[in-house]
């Protein structure tokens, strides 16, 4: 059992960028929780603005690396080892904004079940969110909370390790013992993990009761480059499709819901999200069939062109 009253044996990474607006208010609701994290780490890719002073301001240790070390997995990684007197570690990003007192609180409570290996919030969008994005939200992120493990993965498939670490948390021992995040994944360290979890006999939450504000307006080539990213991941970790099953009727079901969604609330907005999906749709078939492309082109179309070295 995790006593979450103590704090002692919690933990917070936030890896940061040039934080930007948000970061304030981030570092504000932190401050608010009423569990409060024993060690507020930040991992900061060098910073030319703010945001390190705020984080130090905010009670934050800021340790520094090169923009060129950063790696989704393998900062985390770091982190989880860095951490070695916690026993359970919240991961959010600088743009996530916790929207309840007891955001934390409630995600650190789903260990209480020995199972548990990783938990996420609930994602709301941010307060002037396009329509697009605000259903996208809705459609990840519902009212109810979840326990993903092996006997669920038959109706689930692929949605059975879905996982965000803009918010989540991990008990620090499971992720030891399965050998942690990956070092070599462009993105999606999360969600292989908890694959990995699942395969294995534990349970992946999702928490519905700990919501924090996180979304991302993106431009039509920005969709590709996160698109493409995706698709690279998916390409070198089939054996989480092998295992669970494709997401193919997951991506209808999307689009046939977003549509049904913005002709009631935003009809306007229809057109928009038909080319979104075709840059979905070409990032993603790029991204799988990266092997064909030169790095000097993979660099280019990449949201993470430091992956291609």
């Amino acid at each position: 059992m995790i006593d979450i009253e103590t704090r002692t044996s919690v933990g917070l990474v936030v890896p940061t960028f040039n934080a930007g607006d948000r970061w304030a208010a981030c570092l504000e609701q932190i401050g608010l929780q009423s569990l409060r994290p024993h060690r507020l780490l930040d991992i900061d890719s060098s910073s030319t603005d703010r945001t390190i002073a705020m984080a130090k301001g905010a009670g934050f240790e800021v340790i520094s690396i090169a923009q060129s070390q950063f790696n989704h997995g393998g900062t985390r990684q770091w982190a989880m080892e860095y951490l070695s007197d916690c026993v359970i570690i919240v991961f959010l990003t600088q743009d996530a904004i916790l929207a309840a007192r007891d955001s934390i609180a409630e995600i650190v409570r789903c260990f209480d079940d020995p199972m548990v290996a990783v938990a996420y919030g609930r994602q709301l969008p941010h307060a002037g969110a396009t329509p697009i994005e605000t259903h996208a939200r809705l459609f990840n992120y519902g009212a109810k909370s979840q326990k993903k493990d092996s006997a669920a993965a038959t109706s689930l498939k692929s949605k059975v390790f879905f996982c965000s670490n803009s918010f989540a948390a991990y008990r620090r021992s499971t992720v030891m013992e399965l050998g942690g995040f990956r070092r070599d994944l462009i993105m999606g360290e999360d969600m292989e993990f908890a694959a990995r979890a699942v395969k294995q006999g534990y349970a992946n939450v999702y928490c519905a009761t700990a919501p924090v504000f996180h979304s991302h307006d993106y431009t039509v080539w920005q969709t590709v480059e996160r698109y493409f990213d995706i698709g690279v991941f998916d390409d070198k970790n089939a054996w989480m499709r092998e295992q669970f099953g494709s997401h193919k009727g997951e991506g209808m079901r999307f689009i046939k819901s977003e549509l049904n969604y913005l002709t009631t609330h935003a009809p306007g907005q229809i057109p928009r999200a038909l080319l979104q999906t075709l840059a979905k749709i070409a990032g993603y078939q790029l991204g799988r069939h990266q092997r064909l492309l030169p790095v000097r082109l993979k660099r280019k179309i990449s949201m993470l062109p430091s992956y291609w070295h």
